[in-house]
C-alpha cells in the first residue's frame, strides 16, 4: 500500500480518550438524561474537561403500533446507569473535584466500585456500549415484535379472542401478523395486530 493509499484509509476513533477510562455510574431510574445533561454542564462550568470526557446514555429507537397508530420512542438500553469517560488518580480513586461535582448532582448514586474505587469497564463492554450510541439512523425496530413464522400464538383481544393458531407471516412495517386459524373446520388466514397476540 502506498503512502497516499494509507493516508486515504479511514481511521478508527479510539474507544477511550488518552489517559481516561470508562466507568459506570448508578443513577435514579428515569433520570438518566437529566443526570447526563447536569454533569455535562457542571464539567464545563468547573473546567474539568481534562479529567472528564464523554458522558453517555445509550438508547435505541423503537416503533409501537396500537389500533393503527404508530409512535416512535427511545428506549434506554441500560436503565439506571450513565457511562462516564474520565481520568482517575494514580491509585484509581476519583479526583476530589470530579467526585464533588458528580455527587452534587441530583439523582446520582455511586460508581460501580470495588474497595471504594470505581471499576473501569472492560474494552469489549465499552465497544458494545459505544456501538449502541453510534448506530446510524435506521428504521426503528418494532417494540415487542418477537414473532416469527411457525410460532404458536393465542389471540387475546378482538373478534377472534381466545382462538389459537400459527403465525404465517409478519409485517413489521404495519405491525400486522397473519395467523392461520381453524375456523369451522377450515384453515383460515387472519390478519391480527401484533399486540393482540400472545406467544404460546
Amino acid at each position: 500500500m502506498t503512502a497516499e493509499e494509507s493516508a486515504s484509509q479511514p481511521t478508527t476513533a479510539p474507544i477511550t480518550a488518552p489517559g481516561k477510562h470508562w466507568y459506570v455510574l448508578r443513577v435514579a431510574s428515569n433520570k438518566e438524561d437529566r443526570v447526563r445533561d447536569s454533569l455535562e454542564r457542571k464539567v464545563t462550568i468547573e473546567g474539568l474537561e481534562e479529567r472528564v470526557g464523554r458522558i453517555l446514555v445509550p438508547t435505541v429507537k423503537e416503533r409501537r403500533i396500537k389500533a393503527g397508530h404508530m409512535k416512535v420512542t427511545e428506549r434506554k438500553l441500560y436503565p439506571g446507569y450513565v457511562f462516564v469517560e474520565m481520568a482517575t488518580e494514580d491509585d484509581g480513586s476519583v479526583h476530589e473535584d470530579v467526585w464533588f461535582t458528580i455527587k452534587e448532582s441530583s439523582g446520582v448514586g455511586d460508581f460501580i466500585a470495588s474497595a471504594g474505587k470505581p471499576i473501569r469497564m472492560p474494552d469489549h463492554e465499552v465497544v458494545m456500549m459505544l456501538a449502541a450510541c453510534q448506530k446510524p439512523e435506521e428504521e426503528p425496530g418494532l417494540s415487542g415484535m418477537d414473532l416469527r413464522k411457525g410460532n404458536q400464538v393465542k389471540i387475546t383481544e378482538g373478534s377472534f379472542e381466545n382462538f389459537e393458531g400459527t403465525v404465517d407471516s409478519v409485517d413489521e412495517r404495519r405491525g400486522m401478523v397473519t395467523v392461520v386459524l381453524e375456523v369451522f373446520g377450515r384453515s383460515t388466514p387472519v390478519e391480527i395486530e401484533y399486540w393482540m397476540l400472545e406467544k404460546q
